[in-house]
């Protein structure tokens, strides 16, 4: 059977959630259908791997090396899959095989046109993931909102696939936002009408509308939406603002939303959320409580640390306490006072010199006031620094990203890396295995011989520096295949002390916390 597809829009404003939507619908549907999501963006970036976090979030890294967008996190969380870096379309890719086409001739003796030629690649690529995974139903959302510029291109290829694959086989659905604006207690259509009218200017017709929105929708704005936008009332869905995004399935499962896909997509996959909503009460139900100094320096804007933070979620909802999160901005770090109170400290991935020699001094206090501590990426490096100036002696001991003149670099360049021109996909990237050492702490933690996580970085533990390291205490607890890179270090007879060259919290799930992750916050709750 072919698959069928559910295309994502948004309308009024950015960041309402399409991405959890997506996830969500996919969620429901999962029980019996194998569901591929698709992101299309209309950045010009090939991907997100070369901004800044500022400028859009945390970059989720795939197990095929993908840096895509934090979106596809939602999705592996709530579909429990591994996604591939061909499901992310940005508008930089789709011009780049328009370009390679072009070249190679595919386009002899004609004038190469937005339609049907940058259309037809973007259509062709959706239908091609389709077919490769043998995919039941592909869900496609469209990055940004119906009237950017950006993203006319993919909306005009969602227009023509119904002509395609037959309108039986497509459903269009649209987020939009109901406020209430204060003062007048009442829930306002017109955001969505008016959303709904540029989306319909563009030959999109939607099948279901999620009005987002503080509280349920009435049955007078369903009514009314329905009236104007031309859709069932059954299919006026709200879109609530809840305190975890775990709920959103629930809200959906409530208001009908899978009966109304069976229905209009002729498919059969009734969604089973008891083990889902035990966690979820969990999580809303904490036992105990416990802070955590998140020290990084990209505080300003959480979404940089997406992931972690849904690490710690799913964590919550496994050991029933609450996490409270201090977020500690590191570059002008000087008073330790900050950290008084705290019951864990993590240290985070990250760039660039700024806010590292506050993490180092953060680090030194953790491990000398034993408090449960986890670094990840650039923290495991920055753990490695400190304990080699303070440790085992090596004054001015440093990474030679932050200080090329270092007498001691501790921390060095992947040789592979020396070369490297291009800064954009050419990192370390995607998941690699590591060799858990015997006996340490990590090792018992997954209970495996051998962990795959997912990796993001250009520099490691210097291999000169291993001996000496490991003489004054410092346990590489995993390695990889080949005993170079050190991937996992930690220091025994603390609380906690443990980092990673990885990002484990990439390949957390609400079912199955990280073990890294698990591990922190239980020392941290002892």
């Amino acid at each position: 059977m072919p698959a069928k597809f559910i295309i994502v829009t948004g309308g009024v404003l950015s960041g309402l959630g399409k991405g959890i939507a997506a996830a969500s619908i996919g969620h429901l549907l999962s029980s019996k259908l194998k569901i591929v999501p698709i992101k299309c963006d209309g950045y010009l970036n090939v991907d997100p791997g070369t901004m800044n976090p500022y400028e859009h979030g945390e970059v989720f890294v795939l197990d095929d090396g993908g840096e895509v967008d934090m979106d596809f996190g939602h999705y592996e969380r709530f579909l429990g899959v591994n996604c591939k870096s061909k499901w992310n379309l940005t508008m930089g890719k789709v011009f780049d095989m328009v370009r390679q086409k072009e070249r190679k001739g595919d386009y002899l003796g004609k004038t190469v046109q937005y339609i049907p030629h940058v259309t037809d690649v973007i259509k062709n690529h959706i239908f091609d993931v389709a077919r490769e995974e043998s995919a039941d139903l592909v869900i496609v959302e469209i990055g940004g909102t119906v009237g950017d510029i950006e993203n006319e291109l993919f909306l005009e290829s969602m227009r023509q696939m119904k002509e395609d694959i037959g309108r039986g086989n497509i459903v269009y659905i649209h987020l939009t936002y109901v406020p209430i604006p204060y003062g007048v207690n009442e829930q306002k259509s017109k955001p969505t009408q008016q959303s709904v009218n540029l989306l319909k200017q563009r030959g999109i017709f939607p099948d279901i509308i999620i009005g987002r929105c503080q509280e349920y929708l009435t049955k007078e704005i369903k009514a009314k939406i329905s009236s104007f936008c031309d859709v069932d009332p059954e299919a006026v869905i709200t879109g609530l603002d809840v305190e975890d995004i775990y709920e959103i399935p629930v809200v959906f499962e409530e208001e009908g939303l899978p009966g109304i896909l069976h229905k209009k997509l002729n498919i059969y996959s009734p969604p089973d959320l008891r083990k889902w909503k035990q966690l979820i009460h969990n999580l809303q139900n904490p036992q105990r409580e416990i802070t955590v100094a998140m020290c990084g320096k990209y505080t300003r804007l959480e979404d940089s640390y997406a992931s972690i933070i849904e690490s710690f979620n799913h964590c919550s909802a496994h050991l029933s306490c609450k996490v409270n999160l201090k977020w500690v901005e590191t570059t002008d770090l000087c008073d330790m006072s900050l950290m008084d109170g705290v019951n864990g400290i993590v240290v985070p991935g990250g760039f660039g010199a700024r806010g590292t020699e506050g993490k180092i001094d953060v680090i030194r206090h953790a491990r000398e006031n034993n408090i449960p501590f986890l670094g990840l990426c650039l923290g495991l490096q920055l753990a490695v620094i400190e304990f080699a100036r303070n440790v085992c002696g090596l004054k001015g001991a440093n990474s030679t990203e932050f200080d090329p003149e270092t007498p001691y670099p501790v921390i060095d360049i992947l040789p592979e890396q020396k070369n490297v021109k291009e800064k954009g996909g050419t990192m370390r990237l995607g998941a690699y295995p590591a060799v858990l050492k015997e006996g340490s702490m990590v090792r018992s933690l997954y209970g495996e011989k051998e962990a795959s996580e997912r990796h993001r970085h250009r520099y490691e533990v210097n291999p000169e520096y291993h001996s000496i390291l490991a003489e004054k205490g410092l346990i590489f607890s995993g390695a990889s295949r080949d005993g170079r890179l050190v991937e996992f270090i930690e220091l025994p007879r603390m609380k906690y002390f443990a980092a990673t060259q990885a990002h484990p919290e990439l390949k957390s799930r609400m079912e199955h916390p990280s073990p890294l992750f698990y591990g922190f916050i239980k020392a941290c709750l002892e």
